[in-house]
């Protein structure tokens, strides 16, 4: 959802921040791997960590190092099913502004990767937008700590601010990023997928999720919110939206291996916690496929 830092071990340690049969393991296309047979489907992915898979080994050869990307990532579960020929440009930590600017040195505006002749587009963002859902995470942790996971207090702290930035700056910046990309590749079918469930909807599992009992349905409704921002900038420009947001219930970080589609923030088994595993990139697949197919 969101790419960032590392929440403190333990605690606050939210590394980089923010998309219907098993899959055995995708085919080794690399990041700008021209694969697929010869006419094949151009395909870019693009967007957030929840695109690149960030911490879900093995990472992705010829991908920029700084992006975590892997190799596993709903991009090449799609490309590999379908034949695609990939180009994936999916970077932890993008904010929707990376779409048109650099987020690295070396690491070119994700938008360049489109032309009139790509065919299909998939991709996560806005999670990352303005820090507001690792801000809102982040938050949440430092206020269990101080109530040793009991009560509201990051409700309390915090009331609407992290709803509202969602509405005034994420909602009009996914607009005029999906506005951007449908422009840059005016001849293909673009897809938006929202962000697996990090957490139930009311009872959470403190302390491996470090977030208080009762603000578990607050930051679930803050989700939510975020979700619903991504779908309805979606249906403004035009462009399919993914729902994950039921086929990931009863997946959230707090079920245990092999349920989970989200890695929790403490005995998890990614390297980057609170992100999809590849269980999780294989659920964004099949749902992609139900969408687009």
């Amino acid at each position: 959802m969101a790419p960032i830092g590392l929440l403190r071990r333990g605690l606050v340690t939210v590394i980089v921040a923010i998309g219907v049969t098993a899959l055995g393991a995708p085919a080794a296309l690399a990041n700008d791997d021209h694969g697929g047979a010869p006419g094949a489907v151009e395909y870019v992915n693009m967007g957030d960590s929840y695109s690149a898979a960030s911490g879900v080994l093995p990472p992705a050869p010829g991908a920029p190092p700084q992006c975590l990307q892997s190799l596993r990532n709903w991009g090449h579960v799609l490309a590999d099913r379908w034949g695609y020929r990939l180009t994936d440009v999916s970077c932890g930590a993008a904010e929707t502004r990376h779409y048109t600017e650099p987020q690295y040195p070396g690491v070119p505006p994700q938008i360049e990767a489109l032309s009139a002749s790509t065919d299909v587009v998939t991709m996560t963002i806005g999670g990352n937008d303005s820090g507001v859902f690792i801000g809102a995470i982040q938050a949440c942790a430092t206020a269990a700590a101080l109530t040793a996971g009991t009560g509201n207090p990051c409700e309390e702290q915090n009331g609407d601010r992290f709803n509202e930035a969602i509405e005034d700056v994420t909602y009009p910046s996914l607009v005029d990023a999906l506005k951007t990309v449908k422009a840059a590749a005016p001849n293909a079918r673009v897809a938006i997928a929202g962000y697996l469930q990090i957490l139930p909807e009311e009872r959470g599992c403190y302390p491996v999720m470090p977030v208080a009992s009762g603000d578990v349905p607050y930051l679930d409704d803050i989700q939510a919110t975020l979700n619903d921002a991504v779908r309805r900038a979606a249906e403004a420009t035009g462009v399919t939206y993914v729902d994950v947001t039921e086929a990931s219930r009863g997946h959230d970080a707090c079920r245990p291996i092999g349920t989970r589609w989200v890695e929790p923030a403490v005995g998890g088994t990614n390297a980057v916690v609170v992100h999809p595993n590849a269980l999780g990139e294989r659920a964004m697949a099949d749902r992609a496929v139900a969408e687009l197919g």
